[in-house]
């Protein structure tokens, strides 16, 4: 009896295609202009955190005066601070963001010579 291997050529990616998976894999990590929208968007979500510092306090302070039954007695408050990240965190108005300060954008992204 001789045993022939069994081709993985239908399983296994060619070489090549892997490599190109990868490198366009990297090439999205590594932009500069993802990584300056993402400091933006972390800005901008610090901004929204900071229009919401209010209702974050409450709830802070209805944490600690009910421990455990935080998830019950603190419910309206928890929903506030919800209302309000969604009000100032939006994907619409970080696009809207973004266009206003285009020129920032710009700046922060490195362009490689060609």
């Amino acid at each position: 009896m001789s045993a022939q291997p069994q081709s993985n050529e239908a399983t296994t990616p060619n070489r090549s295609d892997a490599g190109q998976i990868k490198d366009e894999g990297r090439e999205s990590r590594l932009s500069f202009r993802r990584f300056a929208e993402h400091k933006m968007k972390r800005e901008f979500k610090e901004a929204a955190i900071k229009k919401c510092d209010e209702h974050l306090k409450e709830f802070g302070q209805c944490a600690q005066d009910n421990g455990l039954l935080v998830v019950f007695r603190c419910r309206e408050l928890n929903r506030r601070i919800n209302d309000c990240m969604r009000e100032h965190n939006s994907e619409e108005k970080f696009q809207a963001y973004l266009k206003e300060n285009q020129e920032e954008l710009e700046r922060r992204t490195i362009r490689s010579k060609d």
